[in-house]
């Protein structure tokens, strides 16, 4: 796939409509090799990415419900169920990390867009091996009490996690839309 068509396909595919079919392992291997190629101010390459695969996902999935459970004043035990299920939906699970780098004065900010530039490498390169790949930023996400079950430090974040699987539908068609609503031209 060219580049410009995977860019006109990616979508976020969600887990309750994938297959239960497991990515083979060199698959996303490539998948997170692709991140390594994103920019990053200062060169800091603050992107780290925790893997949860086979039981891994049983792991993540009951760290949430527990985490939730402990953590939340307003219980739904259909939220509870969900953190629960989700994982075990999908082929894999990707934690989307930020860790910083103390000896680099690089503003948060700068780090936090690297890691999406990251993550939007590994998405362009999940679509075009029509893998089913969705940035999700439930759960424990900007959770600081969840920091250490990912080993991040305390100026680290976790920004959310990274679903992926195979399709149990055709790809979805693109959406058309009209980038010129999107842009402002000053000539003068």
């Amino acid at each position: 796939m060219e580049l410009s068509e995977a860019i006109i396909n990616r979508r976020s595919i969600y887990p309750k409509i994938y297959t239960e079919e497991i990515i083979d392992h060199q698959t996303i291997k490539e998948i997170l090799e692709s991140a390594k190629w994103a920019p990053s101010h200062r060169n800091t390459r603050p992107w780290h990415f925790v893997v949860f695969e086979g039981k891994g996902r049983d792991k993540l999935a009951e760290f949430q419900a527990k985490f939730y459970k402990e953590n939340t004043n307003d219980f739904s035990q259909e939220k509870y169920d969900k953190l629960k299920q989700k994982p075990l939906m999908c082929s894999h699970v990707i934690a989307i990390c930020m860790k910083r780098d103390p000896k680099k004065s690089v503003p948060e900010i700068e780090e936090i867009e690297a890691v999406a530039c990251a993550v939007q490498n590994m998405h362009l390169t999940a679509a075009s091996k029509k893998i089913g790949a969705y940035w999700g930023t439930g759960g424990v996400t900007y959770q600081d009490k969840a920091k250490p079950f990912f080993k991040l430090e305390e100026d680290d974040k976790l920004l959310g996690f990274f679903f992926l699987g195979i399709p149990k539908i055709n790809w979805p068609q693109p959406n058309q839309r009209e980038i010129k609503d999107h842009i402002e031209w000053i000539s003068e």
